[in-house]
């Protein structure tokens, strides 16, 4: 050994520290992934200035890391072969924690766990994560560029003050060596040590070597960052096989979307569709399966930012080369670059999509059977690809029926009449309802098409679509802003209209004669700002008050039940609106308020 000296931390060093040991990671584990990326920096940079300069040239071959682990002695060692450091370089980069100035640093800090973390990120001090499991720790360094300075031991236990020794050192590179604290020996175990790496490392650019001391060393991180290669490159095989990887799945993906971004923006995305939905898709708390990297390193498994929830099917890869994170990187930056990978990700995946259905209908299908309906969440979350999504949209319609879900909004415009201004749609519960709903039988009478909308979230969704295409939607259970021709009434039908108004008080709003009906005695119309009773039940499972809804009640004036109605008085007359009232509530897919009522008068109407 060498001559040594003890210097002092920047004032108010061990202030710092302690809030990062203590406050900043909530994860200890992830030392050994900043340590694993600073060699990884250390050796890119060699290789880098080795092409500007033949006296490093020689230095930059067989470049590596290696962790070597000691468990009697519970230490922990993390080496590299790169650019090493000088003592200057040593007291500038260890020996100086925040660059800008430690008293400013510190007067910025409120106190908020989560705001300071988030300025601590402006410092780059992820070297410091090591005191979390450290009680000791040494920084072994030679310089490749500085030939001539003397290898330098650096030697601290976190607190504020380090010493620097002038020792022996034959190559060039940087070693790290970890005196583990009592409580974290664990990390003294190569099997959990090569879980980290595999786990946080497995795509550094450079071979990782691990070991027990006087072992044999087995590199651990063997797998290519697919996502990186061109894809010209890459099989549809290994597609697969990747996938299958990072998402357990058996299964080849039905879907695989591979792009990489340059310029202003660098990222690789590399994400699937699986065939089958995750067991928790209906959970939107549930992670998300989109993994980050920076730069090959492991960040985060849930990388909620990058996907809309109705997107959470979605599995796969996002690598960025210049996200901004905290010095954590456990949580993003807020940046106007992460919101713009969102808009661009999203994007690919709707477009995707849409080429599958334009060029692999049966295939669209099998996917729209999986995702279909997390997929209706779309319009009314993602305004800005609201037009993209309904493109994307299948529906059963009455011209067919049958249940098959297969018509887009597209084909439905293409069978449109020139003079027919919107398009027309029915919710109800069941197929059968919304094909026989009352609400139809004048449209079916002219041959009109309807949309049949039969999933609970469906009234929700057309809540978000208010045109496609230029043409308006219509909902033909509530009123319309189409014209109507209303028909014509008699003074007399005029009176009974009155009549059962002012019996039924203000359960209705209206009254009125029917021109949507054609074969039903009477039927439901809501305003056009009242929800449904799909809409109002998702409503009010979701903790939401609704308010009683004021229909307006229609009656067809040519229906043998309302004509017998205009025929009969007292409490046999309001016995019969009620009935009627009753039955419109049924055929829009609600219940009576009085169930056992309402079968004792259908019982004594059909025995008479």
């Amino acid at each position: 050994m060498g001559k040594s000296k003890t210097k002092s931390f920047q004032t108010e060093t061990k202030q710092l520290l302690q809030l990062m040991i203590h406050s900043l990671y909530s994860n200890k584990e992830i030392f050994l992934r900043e340590l694993i990326s600073n060699a990884s920096d250390a050796l890119d940079k060699l290789r880098f200035k080795s092409i500007s300069s033949s006296k490093l040239a020689s230095l930059s071959d067989d470049l590596k890391i290696k962790v070597i682990v000691d468990e009697e002695n519970k230490t922990l060692t993390i080496s590299d072969n790169g650019i090493g450091m000088s003592e200057e370089e040593i007291i500038e980069n260890i020996g100086t924690i925040a660059r800008s100035g430690t008293a400013e640093f510190l007067g910025k800090l409120t106190g908020d766990k989560k705001k300071d973390s988030n300025l601590i990120g402006q410092f780059g001090v992820g070297f410091y994560s090591v005191f979390m499991i450290a009680e000791k720790v040494q920084v072994l360094s030679k310089s490749a560029q500085k030939k001539s300075s003397q290898p330098i031991l650096w030697e601290s236990s976190g607190e504020d003050k380090y010493k620097l020794t002038e020792v022996e050192k034959k190559s060039h590179g940087t070693d790290i060596i970890i005196y583990l604290s009592e409580e974290n020996h664990d990390f003294a175990n190569k099997q959990r040590i090569s879980f980290l790496v595999n786990k946080y490392s497995q795509y550094i650019n450079f071979p990782i070597y691990l070991s027990n001391i006087d072992e044999e060393e087995e590199i651990v991180n063997e797998a290519d960052a697919l996502w990186l290669k061109p894809k010209r490159s890459i099989k549809e095989n290994e597609y697969n096989e990747f996938y299958k990887f990072i998402s357990f799945d058996q299964d080849d993906p039905l879907l695989t979307i591979h792009n990489k971004v340059e310029g202003k923006q660098e990222y690789s995305n590399l994400l699937y569709i699986p065939k089958k939905p995750p067991f928790d898709l209906w959970n939107r708390e549930s992670p998300r399966g989109i993994k980050l990297y920076i730069q090959r390193v492991f960040i985060m498994d849930d990388a909620v930012h990058f996907l809309p929830l109705y997107l959470r099917f979605i599995r796969g890869i996002v690598d960025s080369s210049d996200l901004p994170l905290n010095v954590s990187r456990e949580i993003l930056q807020d940046h106007p670059l992460v919101e713009s990978i969102k808009k661009a990700l999203t994007k690919r995946v709707v477009d995707a999509l849409k080429k599958l259905k334009d060029n692999d209908i049966n295939a669209y299908k099998e996917f729209w059977k999986e995702y279909g309906l997390v997929l209706k969440e779309g319009p009314a979350e993602d305004s800005e690809h609201r037009e993209s999504i309904a493109e994307l949209l299948l529906f059963a319609t009455s011209n067919k029926e049958t249940h098959d879900v297969d018509q887009t909004l597209d084909d439905y415009i293409s069978r449109m009449p020139s003079d027919q201004k919107g398009i027309y749609y029915c919710v109800a519960d069941t197929f059968e309802g919304a094909l026989n709903s009352p609400h139809l039988e004048s449209l079916k009478s002219k041959n009109t098409e309807v949309l049949l909308l039969t999933d609970r979230i469906d009234e929700w969704l057309m809540s978000s679509l208010f045109e496609f295409k230029g043409k308006s939607f219509i909902n033909v259970a509530k009123t319309s802003n189409e014209a109507e021709v209303k028909p014509k009434t008699t003074k007399d039908q005029n009176e009974l209209l009155k009549k059962v108004a002012n019996h039924l008080g203000d359960r209705v709003s209206e009254v009125l004669p029917s021109s949507r009906l054609k074969d039903s005695a009477c039927c439901l119309v809501l305003q056009s700002n009242e929800p449904g009773i799909q809409l109002r039940k998702i409503l009010e499972a979701a903790g939401q008050k609704m308010g009683d809804v004021v229909p307006i009640f229609e009656l067809n004036m040519k229906h043998k039940l309302i004509k017998k109605l205009s025929k009969i008085d007292g409490k046999d007359f309001k016995a019969f609106v009620d009935f009627l009232y009753d039955y419109a509530v049924i055929a829009e897919g609600g219940s009576p308020k009085d169930p056992s009522k309402y079968l004792r008068q259908l019982d004594k109407y059909l025995s008479k």
